[in-house]
């Protein structure tokens, strides 16, 4: 009897273990590492700098910050000078069930005075310079096996063509561009030039088949001798390494805090409106959304059945209340509560032009990765579809 007691006390213990080890590692973040090219698929190659071992240098780097943090698991679509296929790279990061996929590159121009760092998200942009990063990056699925068969139709050489195919990336692009703006900042933090103004959209197929928030980032030009010299040096490597693995961290500990959202005491002052309306682009059931007593006043001349712009400040784990203190000055605050996620948005206007300007007045008071969304009859739809 003795013995038998003794049998149970360790095999409650051992299950105790292992159920504190799933425990651990479903609360991990899950980071996907891609560094761009490989083996015969050399990417851009300057006196002597290659793409394909800058790239591979910074992911290793970048992991191996990540990796000596607390809840953060990393998995690497390539550790070695290797050929990975641009749709495989994408499903190791399905299979791991990653929470970001972040894609590393170098960039290049025949002006070798260019210069500057880009961070791009996955998106059907019609601007010529966007189109052309993603020619030159997608043109890699020329050196596999069968891509037409395998990509279904694409051409590489005219980006445009993936329009006609399932994208998933509105799903995410909220996300996406959150993680983006954080690369950005951290770049602009190490006095890097960011080219263009904002995060930008383009169509990668190395993003357009990873099913989570997922970026491109192009760490500067090796074409140019100054910045690609910079970029081919260990130093130049560590600093850079260290940017995109801040960043990371601060996605992470904004969208994946372990604490819980703090619950506030409603002041009787505050006139605060709940709603729950049915939301077709989560698989959540449901979302709350709160609303400024401001906003409630200005909504009364507002017709919910066209088209509605809002800004989307921040994003937190926080609950805070919808004051013009807690929002830099701004009023007419709402914030919707999804996936354990207070998604803090600013204004409500059916004219989209109306709708930049409130988008400029939110980065004029600090919110620099703030960008428009847009709603129709309650729910959340596409800038795109807004716009057409």
């Amino acid at each position: 009897m003795h013995k038998t007691y003794r049998i149970k006390i360790i095999l409650t213990f051992i299950l105790i273990i292992i159920s504190l080890t799933g425990y651990s590692q479903s609360n991990s973040f899950k980071v996907t590492l891609d560094a761009g090219h490989g083996a015969h698929d050399f990417g851009a190659v300057y006196e002597g700098r290659v793409e394909k071992n800058i790239a591979l240098a910074v992911v290793l780097k970048v992991g191996k910050l990540l990796e000596s943090m607390p809840k953060m698991d990393v998995i690497y679509t390539r550790k070695t000078d290797v050929f990975i296929d641009l749709i495989e790279r994408a499903n190791i990061a399905n299979r791991f069930n990653a929470n970001i996929f972040v894609s590393i590159h170098c960039n290049a121009n025949r002006n070798t005075a260019a210069d500057g760092t880009e961070t791009y998200v996955m998106g059907l942009s019609k601007i010529a310079s966007n189109l052309d990063a993603a020619k030159k990056e997608n043109s890699v699925i020329t050196l596999e096996k069968d891509y037409k068969q395998k990509y279904e139709g694409f051409d590489p050489n005219s980006p445009e063509t993936m329009i006609g195919m399932t994208l998933m990336q509105e799903e995410y692009l909220d996300n996406s561009i959150s993680l983006a703006s954080k690369v950005e900042d951290a770049f602009a933090d190490l006095g890097k030039k960011i080219r263009g103004e904002g995060v930008k959209q383009a169509p990668f197929m190395v993003l357009h088949k990873a099913y989570m928030p997922r970026v491109l980032i192009e760490m500067g030009f090796i074409s140019n001798t100054a910045e690609g010299n910079r970029l081919n040096s260990e130093e130049g490597q560590n600093e850079i390494a260290k940017a995109i693995a801040d960043a990371i961290v601060s996605y992470k500990n904004e969208y994946f805090g372990s604490g819980e959202a703090e619950i506030l005491d409603e002041k009787p002052s505050q006139k605060i409106i709940e709603k729950v309306i049915k939301d077709t682009t989560s698989p959540v059931k449901g979302k709350v959304i709160l609303e400024s007593s401001e906003l409630i006043k200005s909504k009364k001349a507002i017709d919910n059945s066209k088209t509605i712009f809002k800004v989307q400040l921040s994003a937190s784990i926080k609950k805070l209340e919808l004051l013009p203190r807690n929002f830099n000055g701004l009023k007419d605050i709402s914030v919707a509560y999804e996936n354990k996620v207070y998604k803090y948005m600013y204004g409500e206007t059916p004219d989209y032009d109306e709708a930049n300007k409130q988008l400029k007045e939110a980065k004029s008071k600090g919110y620099n990765s703030a960008f428009l969304i847009a709603f129709k009859n309650g729910e959340k739809i596409s800038i795109q579809d807004a716009l057409k």
